[in-house]
């Protein structure tokens, strides 16, 4: 999986990417101190890998993994070159989702380049720009649609279908919003429309909100105005505190359990978005196990047995013959495979099979 982060400059996308990936990105109070696209990994909480790692006590625990984007914060005018333009945005043309980071705290002492923080009239100014450089790649396609005309149907439909959408976007509407048929859809998902893209909308939140808040945050006024905006445009809504994230970055999984639940919040923001940005993107995990290496893949929901195992290798997918399938709690009930066998809970699948959350895998196959 792999995640774009936009906003404008100061929200906080640089300290929400450290935090991510440990990467040691530029973070500081002036505009544009993020000039190259950063790029990091970031391993995806899974505490199943930790219990299934106590029963086999493996070599190495390997977690699925999402790579993150941070581009150069856009401002009013990027389209035309203002501020460092919107040169970067074909850095995030091939992620699976973006990350939109909205300021929704007040600072004096942070440089906001609006004069102050207003969620609404940010994420306009964001999604506008992203708005303008899809109609520019938009132009470029239907000129491409219109001179293939003659004589291919397929291009007059791309082409009616490319203006509909130039009329949608034109209206101030992202490309996610547009009804569609299915074979519309593939077509639309060739051009790589930055509109298009699953969103979830990371509001920034101070400490001092999260403290007063207790656990409540969803109620701060802030947080409801980009919740309205995100159910309008098929989008997601997410609070966090960057900041308090980097804090508590360092400490053990107990001390940052503890502090948090000082402030009344159940789950870090981190885990949430990374739940968040699997739910958005109909994404599952399935395990594999043993002495060598317990290990997590992702897969999209509804991927049968065969591509799963795809994922592992090529050759696992094209002599695939069976998968041995157990569900994760129930390995963890029985306290081992052996056990686990011996009740008859371990499944003998096939080709049809759709793999579930959680299923732990053993494929069998023949090349």
């Amino acid at each position: 999986m792999k995640l774009g982060i936009v906003g404008l400059p100061n929200v906080g996308k640089s300290t929400l990417f450290n935090v991510l990936t440990n990467a040691g990105a530029q973070s500081a109070n002036y505009a544009f101190c993020t000039i190259e696209p950063n790029v990091g990994m970031a391993a995806v909480p899974d505490p199943r890998l930790e219990a299934l790692a106590a029963l086999y006590h493996p070599l190495k625990v390997t977690p699925a993994v999402i790579e993150f984007v941070d581009i150069a914060g856009l401002v009013r005018g990027a389209s035309k070159g203002e501020g460092l333009g919107n040169k970067f945005l074909s850095h995030i043309r091939e992620v699976d989702a973006v990350i939109h980071v909205v300021r929704c705290f007040e600072d004096d002492d942070i440089l906001h380049v609006e004069g102050g923080a207003d969620p609404a009239r940010d994420i306009e100014i964001i999604n506008l720009e992203l708005i303008l450089s899809d109609l520019e790649l938009l132009e470029r396609r239907i000129q491409r649609s219109g001179k293939a005309l003659k004589g291919d149907r397929s291009a007059a439909k791309e082409l009616a279908l490319c203006e509909r959408l130039q009329t949608h976007l034109e209206a101030g509407r992202p490309a996610r919003t547009m009804e569609r048929t299915q074979d519309e859809a593939a077509v639309l998902a060739e051009i790589a429309l930055l509109t298009e893209k699953p969103v979830i909308y990371v509001c920034n939140f101070s400490e001092a909100d999260f403290a007063a808040h207790k656990g409540a945050i969803e109620r701060h006024p802030a947080y409801r105005i980009v919740e309205a905006i995100a159910a309008r445009e098929c989008a997601a809504a997410l609070p966090i505190c960057a900041e308090l994230e980097a804090q508590t970055a360092e400490l053990l999984p107990e001390e940052r359990g503890e502090f948090l639940a000082e402030l009344g919040v159940e789950n870090g923001g981190l885990e949430l978005l990374v739940q968040r940005s699997y739910a958005l993107l109909g994404l599952i995990s399935f395990l594999t196990a043993g002495t060598p290496e317990v290990r997590a893949w992702t897969i999209r929901k509804g991927t049968k047995a065969p591509q799963a195992a795809g994922k592992i290798h090529s050759d696992f997918e094209r002599g695939f013959i069976r998968a041995e399938v157990i569900a994760f709690q129930d390995l963890i009930n029985c306290g081992s495979l052996a056990a686990a066998k011996e009740k008859g809970l371990v499944r003998s699948e096939g080709k049809e099979y759709v793999m579930h959350d959680g299923d732990v895998t053993l494929f069998r196959f023949n090349v």
